[in-house]
């Protein structure tokens, strides 16, 4: 068990956010995240390491970058449905305004 818990790893700091889990694995070595999700290291190609993850289907899983990308359309999409949503307000009473006048 003692070689298990040191295997944890160590948090590391991130400046503006929670501690970073640092791991080191090797190529065919995996890491567990909770009872359904595991990282696991393919191979390791110079800079690049090929990694495989399995999770469950309910369970999205992005890069980061298309992550972002996926973010920022959804609060722009937010923003032009609230900007609908205002319009529509207003003319529904503009619509109930002319409809009361004489």
């Amino acid at each position: 068990m003692r070689g298990l818990l040191a295997e944890a790893g160590r948090r590391a700091p991130r400046e503006g956010g929670p501690s970073v889990l640092v791991l080191t694995r090797k190529a065919n070595q995996s890491i567990m995240i909770g009872d359904g999700i595991q990282i696991s290291v393919l191979a390791v190609m110079g800079e690049k390491v090929r990694i495989g993850i399995e999770a469950p289907r309910s369970v999205p899983v992005f890069r980061q970058e298309v992550w972002l990308e996926i973010q920022r359309d959804r609060a722009a999409g937010d923003a032009e449905d609230s900007e609908a949503d205002a319009k529509a307000v207003q003319d529904a009473l503009d619509g109930l305004k002319s409809t009361d006048q004489p």
